[in-house]
């Protein structure tokens, strides 16, 4: 019995480092794939600077100093006027070509949705009663029905997104009365740490004041 108890404590001690290492090295990867594209793309246009590619290209983390940096330049280019003009140039030029421009533009919706900081995208954690009613579970508000779903639909009703647990990048879609959402106070942060953790890494009190 002790040893399984102590079992238990190393694994509490092992299990988040792990996991976090494991992420980090999933985006490490992804970044240096991203770089090794680029650099198999620039050894056929430019083939006298392929030698110096390679040695780029079998430097490790050099990918993700590269990638980073590259979206912290289109960042600032994109953050003045100029560099909108040329972002809407760019968009309308994806726009033009077929089925490309649908999951571009879908993509990008979602994407301007969920990061822009005038988004209001998982803004605000909420309680909704899902899957029936009496069961209730914790919701993220990404924004409120238009167009022909919000003339279908009778009063005011907002949309949220339910994560699933443990893993919350899956989930469901729903859009519900307003006015049977309870609202919380507590962050989407530690929204989100309470969905994750199964209901065991709870907020402070101070943060569970819900209001109708």
């Amino acid at each position: 019995m002790r040893l399984k108890k102590l079992f238990i404590a190393g694994l509490l001690v092992w299990l988040p480092l792990t996991i976090t290492i494991w992420v980090l090295w999933q985006l490490l990867s992804v970044f240096d794939g991203i770089f090794r594209a680029v650099v198999g793309a620039l050894d056929a246009v430019a083939p006298p600077l392929q030698p110096l590619l390679d040695r780029l290209a079998g430097t490790p983390g050099l990918g993700v100093i590269v990638v980073i940096a590259a979206i912290l330049l289109t960042g600032l280019l994109v953050a003045n006027i100029v560099g909108q003009w040329w972002l809407r140039q760019w968009d309308a030029l994806i726009a033009r070509i077929p089925i490309v421009k649908s999951i571009y533009s879908s993509v990008k919706q979602v994407s301007d949705t969920l990061f822009s900081s005038t988004g209001n995208a998982f803004r605000q954690a909420v309680m909704v009663q899902y899957p029936r009613a009496g069961s209730w579970t914790i919701a993220f508000v990404t924004g409120a029905p238009g167009g022909e779903v919000a003339q279908q639909l009778p009063g005011e009703h907002i949309s949220v997104y339910v994560p699933t647990t443990p893993n919350p990048t899956s989930g469901f879609f729903l859009m519900v009365p307003r006015a049977e959402v309870v609202e919380l106070s507590m962050s989407v942060d530690e929204a989100l740490k309470y969905v994750i953790s199964m209901g065991v890494v709870a907020p402070p009190p101070s943060a569970q004041a819900p209001s109708r």
